[in-house]
């Protein structure tokens, strides 16, 4: 109330004047608080429609409190909208751009014909304008505001400040596109057409084979209930259980036994097709205190619309959250300068030093090789049955899924992590704010 009465009389009642002079006063405190840390906050997540887009996001304020609030809660939701919308934006500032891409831009610009023609004493300024324009596409805050796009994101985030009252940052992004990257090999129809056939020749001869087993075998019953019981239980198609129960005589356990091995020696043949389908999928932890983004690849858009597929993908986010050790998707992505800093610490450990010089090396590799097991998200004991890993779990996907299915990437954020807070020192502080007097 005050500072509207006083800005009412410093505009002369100007009610319009009034409102600018006080969104400046707020903008300008902002710029003072800017400097303040800010280590609480919230993760967020944005999941475009059809799960082919997903963005990941730490947005910092200083309070719970005001993480909390409605209107922080809204922002963070912007940003996460803001960075979905921006396909070339990879970093939070221009001041974040790695120097060596910079550099590959600036070089890049010195050998253009129109830069070439120009004179050695301009043309410096000129390409460091090009390359600083560029830095600036490739930084979030230099966007246009998607919900109005006559100010920035930087300004967005001034206003915010100013108008919550705490230091707002937004710390790290993701940006996960479905496939990306992935190079999907060309079809040959006429090769195609020739794999089909001569493996139609082969299916067509196996069931003579199979007819000569089963003359050897005493004929079973196999009752429509029990292929029944069989199909609910293994999910594969009738013509499969019924034989698969031909085949174990009828007992449905061991009929699941047999479907399941058969599906996962197929699983592993379709292991090495290529998967460029599939969803971007996130999980955020009560509280938006941690947050994941993970694509997971199958090889066609019908499979990845499917339930099973869903909700594999779901349990694949739940299972990052809930590790937080792991760092790669399998250990074979853990790279060979982290493993080389292991290895040099396991060798200066005083229980390998009494130990013979034969076996010490083997020894250590064990140990290296435990390490990267621990950091690997394949060979976690799975969340939802630990008597399995996430690659046995994966691995029966494929089987009944009748696809190749890949944990490409992931992404994984923990609110406020590695930064440092001030210890605070109440005394000082009261004795700051009344000037040392009591």
């Amino acid at each position: 109330m005050m500072d509207c009465k006083k800005a009412l009389g410093e505009c002369g009642g100007d009610l319009e004047k009034a409102k600018e002079f006080l969104r400046k006063k707020g903008l300008a405190s902002a710029d003072k608080k800017a400097g303040r840390v800010a280590a609480e906050g919230a993760v967020w997540s944005y999941i475009h429609a059809g799960s082919r887009l997903g963005v990941l996001v730490e947005v910092n304020c200083e309070t719970d409190f005001v993480a909390r609030g409605e209107k922080f809660q809204e922002l963070v939701n912007d940003m996460a909208m803001q960075i979905a919308a921006c396909a070339e934006v990879t970093v939070v500032s221009a001041a974040d751009v790695p120097a060596e891409v910079l550099e590959k831009e600036k070089a890049i610009e010195m050998e253009k014909e129109d830069i070439k023609s120009k004179p050695e004493a301009i043309r410096w300024k000129i390409v460091q304008g090009r390359v600083d324009k560029i830095a600036k596409t490739m930084a979030l805050l230099e966007q246009p505001y998607i919900k109005d796009s006559s100010k920035t994101v930087a300004e967005v985030i001034k206003e915010s400040i100013a108008g919550i009252g705490e230091n707002i940052q937004i710390r790290h992004f993701e940006r996960f596109v479905l496939g990306e990257g992935i190079e999907v090999a060309k079809a040959d129809l006429a090769a195609d057409v020739e794999a089909q056939t001569k493996a139609m020749q082969k299916a067509d001869a196996e069931p003579k084979a199979e007819e000569a087993k089963a003359e050897a075998k005493p004929a079973v019953a196999i009752s429509p209930a029990l292929v029944k019981q069989l199909r609910d239980k293994s999910g594969a198609g009738m013509m499969d259980c019924k034989k698969a129960l031909a085949e174990c005589g009828g007992d449905v356990e061991a009929a699941s036994e047999f479907l399941r091995k058969k599906g996962l020696a197929s699983a592993d043949k379709k292991a090495g097709r290529v998967a460029a389908e599939g969803a971007v999928g996130s999980y955020i932890h009560a509280g938006s205190r941690l947050g994941v983004l993970v694509e997971v690849n199958c090889e066609t858009d019908f499979v990845a619309r499917g339930e099973k597929f869903r909700e594999l993908v779901n349990d694949m986010a739940m299972q990052i959250a809930a590790c937080a050790d792991v760092r790669y998707v399998s250990a074979a992505d853990v790279p060979a300068a982290v493993l080389e800093k292991e290895k040099a610490i396991e060798m200066e450990k005083e229980d390998l030093k009494s130990k013979p010089e034969a076996i010490r090396e083997k020894i250590v590799q064990g140990r290296v090789d435990k390490i990267a097991k621990e950091m690997s998200l394949l060979d976690q004991q799975f969340i939802k049955d630990t008597n399995k890993t996430v690659a046995d779990h994966i691995k029966e996907q494929i089987a009944g899924i009748g696809e190749n299915i890949q944990v490409r990437r992931f992404e994984r954020f923990v609110l406020g992590e590695g930064i440092e807070k001030k210890a605070v020192d109440f005394a000082a502080e009261v004795a700051a704010q009344t000037g040392g007097k009591l």
